[in-house]
């Protein structure tokens, strides 16, 4: 494994608000996105996309960006519990996105200030989160209610830092209130470098249809980068979306994770050739290399005595995507979160991805 990219011992925690991190009357130009056209990358999804996912996604071909598990402002600014571990990455992921979600200007200045320490390429701000925990709290998808103060938050962070601010949001925060391509504009207006759209409101959360046809509308809104989230589980999905929709890439959360080569299928596609095939042996290979990354590099917080349970727990939440559509894949996935031991959970999928049955999964599943 490559040295981490960042020294947690580099990292004043104890950043306070200051006049000088108050948006400025004239947000200054966006700063370059490090990314190339038609860019494919990770979207950020809690308790998933860790250090460990992100570099396996990586080796496996054609992604661009990785974005991070979000992570709280004001754990990050007061060095609460284990916020600054959401900081890691190696340079295997680069360019790595830190993702951080708050409603306080001056608090998401100098969280933003935190990952630039780090030497995170891009630092983004969750507009889109619509679970009520953090919407309660005048953060994630709740800021898109109130698109000026939204805005003041970006031109804060622009001001503090030196490295791209981006913004992932949602349609809106519910029918009614569908507002991305406005919004889209007065972040773009106080600096944001990019904008991530993913095309559900907050109401129907995951439910319903991603609108393209929204992204579509929010990319002819502005002049900096968009790109699109939603429903792209296939390979032909994102062909599809790069082809047909003025998106400068796309991020992809739940379909990631059911086929970590999606990427790359997706390339070949793209490059006008048939997408690889993915075997057992690679499903397996994948599975087996995640938990020795999680083995090796279990946060010290915690003991021998939980930390197979750790493991199980992370494999557990991947197993309910990753083993989707395929025969048997329910049973596994009870047996997994029964899993005593790391080394009983490896024999569990040396087993089921050794099963002929196993080799491809049901289509339409």
């Amino acid at each position: 494994m490559q040295p981490p990219a960042s020294n947690p011992d580099s990292i004043d925690t104890r950043f306070t608000p200051s006049p000088e991190l108050a948006p400025s009357a004239q947000p200054q130009a966006p700063f370059p996105l490090p990314l190339a056209p038609g860019a494919m990358g990770v979207a950020p999804m809690a308790g998933m996309t860790d250090s460990a996912f992100r570099r396996l996604v990586k080796r496996q071909g054609a992604c661009g960006l990785v974005v991070s598990e979000m992570v709280s402002s004001e754990a990050l600014v007061r060095g609460i519990g284990r916020s600054l571990e959401y900081l890691d990455f190696t340079e295997e992921e680069r360019p790595v996105s830190i993702q951080i979600f708050g409603g306080d200007p001056s608090r998401m200045a100098a969280a933003a200030q935190a990952v630039e320490s780090r030497g995170a390429d891009i630092v983004d701000v969750n507009m889109g989160c619509p679970v009520p925990k953090i919407a309660k709290h005048n953060a994630g998808c709740s800021l898109m209610r109130e698109p000026e103060h939204a805005a003041s938050i970006v031109a804060a962070m622009v001001k503090a830092v030196k490295i791209p601010v981006t913004v992932k949001m949602r349609a809106g925060w519910n029918e009614r209130q569908v507002n991305a391509p406005e919004l889209a504009r007065m972040v773009e207006a106080a600096g944001a470098s990019a904008v991530a759209v993913h095309g559900r409101t907050a109401a129907q959360a995951y439910h319903g249809l991603a609108d393209w046809s929204l992204i579509a509308r929010v990319a002819e809104a502005v002049t900096i980068p968009v790109l699109g989230c939603g429903d792209l589980v296939e390979p032909h999905d994102i062909l599809d979306r790069l082809r047909r929709t003025p998106v400068a890439g796309v991020l992809v959360g739940r379909g990631i994770l059911r086929n970590p080569w999606l990427f790359a299928q997706a390339a070949d596609l793209l490059a006008g050739r048939p997408p690889r095939q993915v075997t057992a042996d690679d499903r397996k290979r994948f599975l087996l290399e995640y938990i020795d990354l999680l083995v090796r590099e279990a946060p010290a917080v915690y003991k021998a005595s939980s930390h197979d349970r750790w493991v199980v727990n992370k494999l557990r939440a991947l197993c309910g995507y990753y083993t989707r559509g395929f025969e048997g894949g329910s049973h596994l996935r009870v047996a997994v979160n029964q899993a005593p031991s790391v080394a009983a959970l490896c024999e569990l999928i040396e087993v089921f991805f050794s099963n002929p049955e196993s080799r491809t999964p049901n289509p339409g599943v």
